[in-house]
């Protein structure tokens, strides 16, 4: 199965000696803090590099730094599911205390690494609070044939908003919502009626503490500072990409 998704990352351009930025594809980062980036921030990220064994044309491998900044998972999905997902840092002006970069090379703790039972002690929510209707109690709403509200199988346009407290550019980001437009009809994301009497229909801060307390899960998208920290790295500006992963 194709899994197309885009996030949203910095260029690096500028960045030490790097000249090329994302045109190049150089400059990546994302809230995974990844360690197989050779360059990170123009340093080569060569210190405690380790060679992954399973690659014959010895290309790929990790090392000790890893590269840290928000993501937005904008559109993760395939023909029978689908998912949006901000993920913030405690990165940048006004989120980390000692005010490290919105690009952040990280090392040790700060990275978050998951071999090392540290997931929840890096600068990045690597989890997100995402929206998957499926997973939110709404089996019948997107899917491959007429029988699902949205037809995977058909062209759409899919439109996602980012809403903030007083409705200006400048405002702190307090919401994203997700509606479709189908064979001329607008189709909003169906509520998330799993969560009963607290169900909604879009991401904010406290659908994202009821559906982490129903499922049992760390609540790492409060402590990174929310919709408000995703939309300050919106602010500053992020780079588009897209691509395509096989799964199953």
């Amino acid at each position: 199965t194709l899994f197309p998704y885009t996030t949203l990352f910095r260029s690096g351009l500028g960045k030490g000696n790097n000249t090329a930025g994302a045109k190049y594809g150089t400059g990546y980062c994302d809230a995974q803090c990844p360690h197989d980036i050779k360059f990170i921030n123009g340093v080569a990220n060569c210190k405690g590099w380790v060679p992954n064994p399973n690659d014959l044309s010895n290309n790929m491998g990790i090392g000790n730094n890893g590269s840290c900044c928000a993501e937005m998972d904008i559109w993760e999905a395939n023909s029978m599911a689908t998912a949006y997902t901000p993920h913030p840092c405690n990165l940048g002006p006004g989120q980390s205390p000692d005010q490290k970069p919105p690009q952040y090379s990280c090392t040790g703790t700060d990275c978050g690494d998951n071999s090392k039972g540290e997931r929840y002690q890096g600068v990045c929510d690597k989890d997100g609070c995402d929206i998957n209707p499926f997973r939110m109690g709404n089996q019948s709403f997107y899917g491959r044939g007429n029988g699902f509200i949205i037809n995977t199988l058909k062209p759409m346009t899919v439109v996602t908003q980012f809403i903030t407290s007083d409705n200006t550019d400048s405002g702190d980001l307090v919401e994203i919502r997700r509606f479709y437009k189908q064979d001329g009809k607008i189709i909003h994301s169906p509520s998330t009626t799993i969560l009963q009497e607290k169900a909604t229909d879009s991401i904010t801060d406290q659908f994202c503490h009821d559906k982490k307390l129903l499922f049992g899960d760390n609540n790492d998208f409060q402590r990174k500072g929310g919709n408000r920290a995703m939309g300050q790295s919106l602010d500053r500006g992020q780079v588009l990409r897209s691509e395509e992963r096989r799964v199953g």
